[in-house]
């Protein structure tokens, strides 16, 4: 992510609602412009409603990053990860966050809100903002998966 940009996209499914609340006043805390996807209440619906929109932004450029929350985080990360150019990981501790930026230049981080406490998800988003992209062998890699 380019050091002056600070904006994010961010969507969840009911069963992320709350999470993506509590994640959107953290990111605002540290200076991120959000754009929030949805879903905009806790009412049942369906996370690819959401997910693929998250994903065009990014996959465009409109937005370097994004945040995809649903109940176990394996159906939004599936969905976003249809578009050519998203690498989502779906990471329920901050070493694996760490290590999607690192080794696989993630740009979605997704995150499984029935199995992670609000503390967790906070530290995990914070591994995932502040890793970088460590190139190298890592690069040739991502390149074989065929979407950058």
């Amino acid at each position: 992510m380019n050091k002056l940009t600070k904006s994010i996209g961010i969507a969840s499914d009911h069963a992320g609602y709350e999470l993506k609340e509590l994640l959107k006043k953290e990111l605002a805390a540290r200076g991120y412009t959000v754009e929030d996807f949805g879903t905009h209440s806790a009412e049942s619906m369906d996370y690819p409603d959401v997910a693929h929109p998250l994903a065009s932004a990014v996959e465009s450029g409109k937005l370097p990053q994004g945040i995809a929350i649903c109940g176990s985080g394996n159906g939004i990360s599936m969905t976003v990860n249809k578009h050519a150019g998203i690498r989502a990981a779906l990471c329920w501790t901050p070493e694996l966050a760490k290590l999607a930026r690192n080794h696989n230049d993630a740009n979605i981080l997704s995150l499984p809100a029935r199995f992670i406490s609000e503390e967790m998800a906070k530290e995990i988003l914070e591994a995932f903002l502040t890793s970088e992209f460590e190139g190298g062998r890592h690069a040739n890699r991502v390149n074989k998966i065929g979407c950058r």
